[in-house]
């Protein structure tokens, strides 16, 4: 092939992609013209944009391009609800949720990890749930350990996970739920530096802030907030480079167990409003001009054609492309991060380890 032949295909690429761009950004605005919310928008993609990873916006108003998705199963996890395809994340937060499923497992025995939700295939708001993980930086844990046996996919969708309150008593914990070794989960995902904050229920809180035992340097990225008694709640920083990521302003100094805790078993956070509007009103969600800009590309980018393409999966299944002796948690990491982004992981239906 000529020089110039090669030159003018890479001239009508150049242009086709243009094309696409254009289509998308005319889409997207077609979109935000009819109000249309963006949870409808970002909640009917199956797929991430095959591009590189980078979150854009803040946790709670934004979304994610190069996503990928964990395995539904691993040797330390096993991830639930999977009807609501939301097990994509930033390469960075997949492989911390694997980083800490190993190290728990190792350091003191924990079973495993149940995944809840980390994010949509674009991130963005979610059609129920979470007004949160839209980045692609956050991922609810379960409180309850991983069974010893695979859970089928209608178990995954059925099965509640494990409140560590007393039902009988307002922000108590229940003794015969709760055991050290929660506190030790919690505590352990804390550690990790590029983690900004771990959320869990007040009573939770109290409960740590009262017992335990070893380096509370982490104890204070460990905020109380309302629910997050069935599962805790990871968010790390924005990945470096990340331009268009905002981070969370810092955690106050401190453990985090004085006065701002005991708010929490006040009756002002609970208080029921005194006052109602005279005429209701009716809610307004966000759309796609509600989301920085670059969400309106993400949305209509090009996708992954098929499974075919997913040929690189996250760092679990990127351990079998690692030398044998090379097999240590931190070459498993690092090739998830290490794995080229075009080659997306897709995420099958149901479960399925290979």
């Amino acid at each position: 092939m000529g020089f110039d032949t090669r030159a003018a295909l890479a001239r009508c690429g150049s242009v086709l992609l243009s094309l696409v761009v254009a289509a998308g950004l005319l889409s997207a605005d077609a979109a935000a013209a009819d109000g249309t919310p963006a949870k409808q928008l970002f909640g009917a993609k199956a797929l991430p944009t095959q591009s590189a990873a980078a979150a854009y916006g803040f946790y709670s108003k934004g979304c994610l391009a190069g996503g990928i998705a964990i395995p539904t199963d691993g040797p330390t996890w096993q991830a639930m609800r999977l009807s609501r395809n939301r097990r994509w994340g930033h390469p960075q937060m997949i492989a911390l949720i694997e980083r800490l499923s190993y190290d728990a497992a190792e350091t003191f025995g924990w079973p495993g990890l149940l995944l809840g939700d980390i994010a949509q295939p674009r991130g963005g708001p979610m059609l129920s749930g979470h007004a949160s993980h839209q980045i692609g930086l956050d991922a609810d844990i379960w409180l309850t350990p991983m069974p010893k046996r695979t859970l089928s996919y209608d178990e995954r969708e059925t099965i509640s996970a494990t409140s560590m309150l007393d039902k009988k008593r307002f922000l108590t914990i229940d003794p015969a739920a709760w055991t050290p070794a929660h506190g030790r989960l919690i505590m352990l995902a804390a550690s990790y530096p590029e983690v900004e904050r771990v959320f869990v229920n007040p009573a939770i809180k109290k409960k740590l802030c009262d017992t335990w035992k070893g380096d509370r340097s982490a104890l204070g990225k460990v905020r109380p907030i309302y629910g997050h008694d069935y599962h805790f709640h990871i968010r790390i920083k924005c990945p470096t480079g990340s331009k268009g990521c905002k981070d969370q302003a810092a955690v106050p100094a401190g453990e985090g167990c004085d006065k701002s805790l005991a708010w929490w078993f006040t009756d002002e956070p609970w208080a029921k409003p005194t006052k109602r509007p005279a005429k209701p009103v009716k809610p307004r969600y966000a759309t796609l001009d509600d989301l920085p800009k670059a969400c309106a590309l993400v949305l209509n980018g090009p996708a992954p054609a098929s499974e075919l393409h997913a040929t690189h999966g996250t760092a679990y299944r990127a351990a079998a492309a690692v030398p044998a002796a090379a097999t240590s948690i931190e070459a498993i990491i690092g090739a998830a991060e290490a794995a080229p982004l075009v080659n997306i992981p897709i995420p099958s239906p149901r479960p399925a380890l290979q």
